[in-house]
């Protein structure tokens, strides 16, 4: 059976990116544990709006875990404490009755805060268009077996091409890198004979551009990895150490 909690929200409030932000108490009461986080969120919302307050901005669109608008860091974690979970999947029973949530954006030089929890997380976007891509002709999908992939390869390949791009491994990282990011989208292309022509010019732009929109670089503290909700694993960021001195 599921049980009613009351919390206290500590919540950043920015209206605006370049006006400074402070934290804002709400109270959060008799909130049902089958909630999810942003459920939570919504009702506190709705009595802001009751209250004639302005709501609390937060991203978010599918709500199941695939699309990685959503986003936020609970007490000092980015999606909060439950591992491999985004903050949409994240539920209420993980917080005990007379708890008080620190909820804060994304903390970034590349994900400037645009409103309250909302960031600019459109820096993903570039770097992908500067190299995460195949330059193949689009067409009808291709036979499955035409091209032979050792199942190794396709395992790894297919852990990597999980990567959401919610941007948790930025907000987790004490540098602000985002090479898991990164080095996710390298992988699950290059170990594939589909993208291992383009392998050395797709690595040099990608992580060229990572650095010109002012990511900072790993110092292997794995916390980019213990942040992901798809449990992305580092070796992918050596494995694009390799192809990058290697290109």
């Amino acid at each position: 059976m599921s049980e009613k909690i009351n919390l206290t929200l500590k919540v950043w409030r920015q209206k605006l990116g370049h006006e400074k932000g402070a934290f804002e108490a709400y109270p959060a009461k008799d909130i049902d544990t089958d909630m999810s986080f942003l459920e939570m969120l919504d009702i506190v919302n709705e009595h802001l709006v009751k209250e004639g307050k302005e709501p609390i901005a937060f991203d978010h669109d599918c709500r199941e875990g695939i699309c990685g608008a959503c986003g936020a860091v609970i007490n000092g974690q980015a999606h909060g404490p439950e591992r491999a979970t985004t903050l949409c999947q994240l539920h209420m029973r993980r917080f005990k009755d007379g708890d008080t949530l620190v909820i804060e954006p994304w903390r970034s030089k590349g994900f400037p805060v645009i409103k309250d929890l909302v960031v600019d997380s459109s820096a993903f976007d570039r770097i992908m268009s500067a190299g995460g891509f195949i330059s193949v002709k689009t067409g009808s999908a291709p036979e499955a077996n035409a091209i032979p992939v050792r199942k190794p390869f396709a395992d790894l390949a297919m852990d990597a091409a999980a990567c959401i791009g919610c941007g948790a491994c930025v907000a987790a990282c004490p540098n602000a890198s985002a090479m898991l990011f990164v080095a996710a989208k390298v992988s699950h292309l290059s170990l594939l004979p589909q993208g291992q022509v383009e392998t050395s010019e797709r690595v040099v732009r990608m992580v060229e551009k990572m650095d010109a929109e002012g990511f900072g670089n790993c110092a292997n503290e794995y916390e980019c990895e213990a942040a992901c909700p798809k449990a992305i694993s580092v070796a992918h960021i050596a494995r694009m150490n390799r192809e990058f001195r290697r290109a």
